[in-house]
């Protein structure tokens, strides 16, 4: 009698789930947001915690999609300011980030549902 695991067949993990384009987002995230935002819970490091932000931002602000409002959020911090947090998150984001790597960022951010 033969006997097969199917468990996980086919499946990949989430890193391998993700665009080149998200794969660089992530790579900016660790290395410029990860110290204040955590992407798993309600962790809150020293910004509110990002899991589940890509659904979350699409309720925000009335007339925003998700993928606008964190390009705002990212390029003017200071716009929408999350209840009981304060103004502290760095302001030049849009300036330190080619186009290309500040898109990157928000196409990773928008994987995280």
């Amino acid at each position: 009698m033969l006997v097969t695991s199917c468990a996980g067949a086919g499946s990949s993990s989430p890193e391998e789930q993700l665009d080149p384009a998200a794969k660089q987002g992530k790579q900016i995230f660790t290395n410029l947001c990860a110290a204040c935002h955590a992407t798993i819970g309600e962790t809150i490091i020293v910004g509110p915690s990002l899991a589940g932000i890509a659904t979350t931002a699409a309720t925000r602000e009335e007339g925003l999609t998700a993928r606008q409002y964190l390009i705002v959020s990212i390029s003017k911090p200071e716009a929408f300011i999350v209840e009981g947090f304060k103004d502290v998150m760095p302001s030049d984001f849009g300036i330190k980030l080619s186009g290309e790597e500040f898109d990157d960022l928000v196409t990773y951010l928008e994987t995280l549902k």
